[in-house]
């Protein structure tokens, strides 16, 4: 494990406020280096911003830039006119040699969601679009912030919180988030270097301190309980713990199934627990069972794998993280069939990724959803999960008779497709997608389809489908019996909204 010493936040507050003066924030690395080197260092590559740094010529943001995103020595006297150089020399965020200085960590500015400045500190070229990208590091590295974290962020329920639990902190992005909505933010690490770094991420954002804790999983905190628990864990099933911000040391996807096993112990009642994870597609075996099987006695479950991999593709991929692929081509076939041997004694064909969403219910039949939405969704999320789990407990607590009785609005961003042959007078099938959240897509037959269209609010659904059978000519008892399954499914993914009557609680 790395042991270079850490910055103090000692004069964090100094700094925050030199880089703020000079435009080094999120918006003022747009506006300096452009669209396309902008976008190029999340791609790792630096060249197009040293480009445009070079063109900014010594003013205090190309300096900032050059100095603490692309790791770049500068002149003291550089240095001196964007930052207070002599505090920052002594906390050690910068190191000097002769007449340059050299940044001793990663600094990488990020909007927060309310448009915060806030700041991500991590190990030298740690940090999406670091010098050189990740590459190869040592076992204990720290990375800044990247796309798994940027997607937690987003499909986290946001709303006040008492106590939030942030599993493996890393540099501290998601506690960073939780100090936002959460009266007291606690932070875990296997690592204690990334609990040096998260303390360095809230300081230089200027959020509030965090408890910092070290320990594996929910060691640390013992039997305390939680509003909101989140984790971005180290989820990479791989045939050895090599590196710590990847492979959490146990064999498969053991690390997930655990974490996600021992949450519901330490949810408060209604508090939600969300995490990113890989799971195994094992031989003779539905991954989807596998999932539910994971979740705790106790708590709903919103489950979603968001892509699969084959098992090559996912050891090129990792292998390619660490900078394998740079080694001696023998070193890196030896490592490759590793990854390989480890999947073939699990009867491993395939590795899935996703999310997982746990919220501590009292239900006598919680409600458990593991679905595939590999498809384009809008972030943030937050509030789409909210309404994933009001619609769930709507539908418990109504049976198909309650169905019928309700009556229904047609959410605003859905519009219906027609898919036919060209020409032909009526369509194959209808479909009903929805232009946000996770911006589902349905078939729906002819009476769904107007079904769902004169939902306004002011029948029931049980007088259209009477309506419906008479223009269609069909028996109204047989379309009131068959059509329920098919309002449920509306209401469950989203499309319909329940109308609340006068004595009834507020519709989801």
């Amino acid at each position: 494990m790395s042991t270079t010493s850490l910055p103090t936040p000692d004069h964090a507050a100094e700094l925050r406020s030199a880089m703020l003066a000079a435009g080094f924030t999120a918006d003022g690395l747009l506006d300096l280096l452009g669209a396309p080197a902008y976008a190029a260092l999340a791609r790792s590559e630096t060249v197009p911003a040293l480009r445009a740094t070079r063109g900014g010529g010594d003013g205090p943001l190309a300096t900032l830039v050059r100095l603490f995103l692309l790791q770049q020595p500068v002149p003291y006297v550089h240095a001196a006119t964007a930052m207070p150089v002599e505090a920052a020399l002594a906390d050690g965020w910068l190191r000097r040699e002769g007449d340059e200085v050299h940044a001793t960590v990663d600094v990488r500015p990020y909007g927060g969601p309310d448009g915060e400045d806030w700041f991500i500190v991590s190990d030298l070229g740690c940090a999406v679009g670091g010098a050189g990208g990740i590459g190869s590091r040592e076992e204990g590295v720290v990375l800044g912030v990247g796309g798994a974290s940027t997607t937690l962020a987003g499909i986290t329920v946001r709303t006040p919180v008492g106590s939030a639990l942030d599993v493996g902190t890393g540099s501290g992005i998601q506690a960073l988030h939780a100090t936002r909505h959460a009266t007291r933010v606690t932070a875990t690490d296997v690592n204690p270097r990334a609990l040096g770094f998260t303390r360095l991420t809230l300081a230089l954002s200027g959020a509030p301190e965090a408890e910092l804790l070290t320990g594996s999983l929910f060691e640390p905190v013992g039997e305390a309980t939680y509003d909101l628990i989140v984790s971005n864990p180290p989820f990479v099933i791989s045939p050895g713990a090599r590196l710590t911000y990847r492979d959490g040391g146990m064999g498969g996807d053991d690390l997930c199934r655990t974490l996600v096993q021992e949450a519901g112990a330490r949810l408060n009642p209604g508090g939600y627990a969300q995490f990113l994870g890989n799971w195994q597609h094992v031989e003779g075996e539905d991954w989807r069972d596998r999932l539910r099987s994971w979740v705790p006695r106790g708590c709903d479950a919103w489950i979603v794998q968001r892509d699969v991999q084959d098992v090559t593709q996912y050891a090129e991929l990792w292998l390619r993280d660490a900078g394998d692929h740079r080694t001696d081509p023998e070193e890196y076939a030896r490592r490759y069939e590793d990854w390989l041997d480890e999947f073939e004694a699990r009867k491993t064909r395939s590795v899935g990724f996703g999310w997982i969403t746990l919220r501590r219910t009292d239900a006598a039949e919680p409600s458990i959803v593991v679905e595939e939405w590999p498809h384009t969704v809008e972030q943030p999320l937050g509030e789409a999960v909210l309404a994933h789990f009001a619609r769930q407990d709507y539908l418990r607590e109504h049976d198909d008779a309650a169905l019928l009785e309700a009556r229904f609005v047609l959410v605003e961003e859905v519009v219906q497709e027609q898919v036919g042959s060209p020409g032909a007078e009526d369509p194959e099938h209808v479909v009903l997608r929805q232009n946000r959240g996770m911006r589902r897509a349905t078939k729906v037959d002819t009476v769904g389809a107007g079904f769902a269209g004169v939902c306004d609010g002011s029948l029931s659904a049980g007088r259209i489908l009477d309506a419906i059978a008479q223009l269609m000519q069909e028996d109204p008892v047989v379309l009131r019996d068959r059509t329920p399954e098919a309002i449920r499914m509306l209401v469950e993914q989203g499309f319909l909204e329940p109308v609340a009557t006068p004595g009834q609680k507020p519709a989801p």
